[in-house]
């Protein structure tokens, strides 16, 4: 471990853009496909490090879906959101939203108040025994269409966790258009719920400007292709509309090809706020730590420079300001101590 991994591994951090089904362990994935035989997934640890290589990014909601098939009851949900919050507190991370897709679960049967109950357990739990805040983003999965998006609406605002902050958009870009979406995030905008669909990770930059008109995006997930657009790039910048990058899963997916030339640096150069999150990170073999030292790299940071940009995840969350100002001031104290 090098001296500025070491700085990372120690960093008070925030993660705006992860996906709960996505951060299962291998351990927590063996266990579940172990309970449920009939599942395609390995329940070999090793052998799943085979099963998650993606072909392309279709092939990795293919798979991704194989391991949403796993979560079948309440206890499946509730010990999984547990155990993702126990490998963030691992990683000194403090505070996450967490993206959760509830049709997922509820379209198999688990009762959308069951699940909801299973993730606030486990929530309190993590807050109270591991020091990590969760918070829910509830996400549309854009491959089931208007009925998902119609239940998750429903679930999100009838039913609206304790936890719950805003109102996403994931799953394939390519043949689902974000303006079909508009309905759903009006009625969760009015409900108090901020909007940060999923744009521009495998499609142009048009599909960001959709999500910022159409969607009255907040935050835009990933938008790896902004920098194709320079007009998009200062509007973002103007703004302030973070994105919310994560390098390696880019890779992963094909929506890059070679992360040396990962458009972060041209985000960054263009002025808009970045944030450095990990999206599936066991399923992409990674995990926050690491994406932090992918971007320090990219971007040439030292330890003044990785601590800017935990304070840019702070910044673009959904915390209160008495969260944002306690966070801001441990990685500050942190830093100063580092250098000490």
């Amino acid at each position: 471990m090098s001296v500025l991994d070491s700085f990372i591994a120690g960093l008070p951090k925030a993660e705006l853009h992860v996906h709960h089904v996505g951060s299962a362990s291998p351990r927590i994935v063996s266990e579940l496909a172990a309970r449920h035989p009939d599942s395609p997934v390995p329940t070999d640890p090793e052998a799943l490090a085979d099963f998650f290589t993606f072909r392309d990014f279709a092939h990795f909601i293919e798979v991704y879906l194989s391991v949403v098939d796993l979560i079948r009851d309440a206890e499946d949900v509730r010990l999984l959101t547990y155990e993702v919050a126990r490998d963030m507190a691992r990683q000194n991370i403090r505070y996450a939203e967490l993206t959760v897709t509830p049709y997922s679960s509820t379209r198999r049967g688990i009762p959308d108040a069951a699940f909801v109950e299973a993730i606030e357990d486990a929530r309190k739990a993590a807050e109270t025994e591991l020091g990590v805040v969760l918070r829910w983003c509830f996400d549309i999965p854009g491959e089931a269409g208007l009925e998902a998006a119609e239940e998750t609406a429903r679930i999100a605002c009838e039913l609206k966790p304790e936890g719950l902050v805003s109102f996403g958009l994931g799953g394939p870009e390519i043949g689902v258009p974000r303006p079909q979406f508009k309905p759903f995030f009006d009625r969760a905008i009015a409900a108090g719920l901020h909007s940060v669909p999923h744009a521009g990770e495998t499609t142009g930059p048009q599909t960001i400007w959709d999500a910022l008109v159409d969607l009255r995006a907040e935050r835009i997930g990933h938008g790896t292709s902004a920098p194709q657009d320079p007009d998009l790039l200062a509007h973002l910048a103007e703004h302030r509309i973070p994105l919310e990058v994560c390098p390696t899963s880019n890779l992963a997916t094909r929506a890059v090809t070679d992360l040396d030339q990962h458009p972060i640096k041209e985000m960054v150069a263009a002025g808009v706020l970045v944030t450095v999150n990990s999206d599936d990170p066991p399923m992409f073999g990674t995990d926050l730590n690491r994406e932090y030292g992918v971007a320090a790299r990219l971007l040439e940071l030292d330890a003044a420079g990785v601590a800017d940009l935990a304070k840019n995840a702070v910044d673009a969350s959904f915390m209160d300001a008495a969260g944002k100002a306690a966070l801001r001031a441990e990685i500050d104290a942190y830093t100063a101590a580092w250098r000490s």
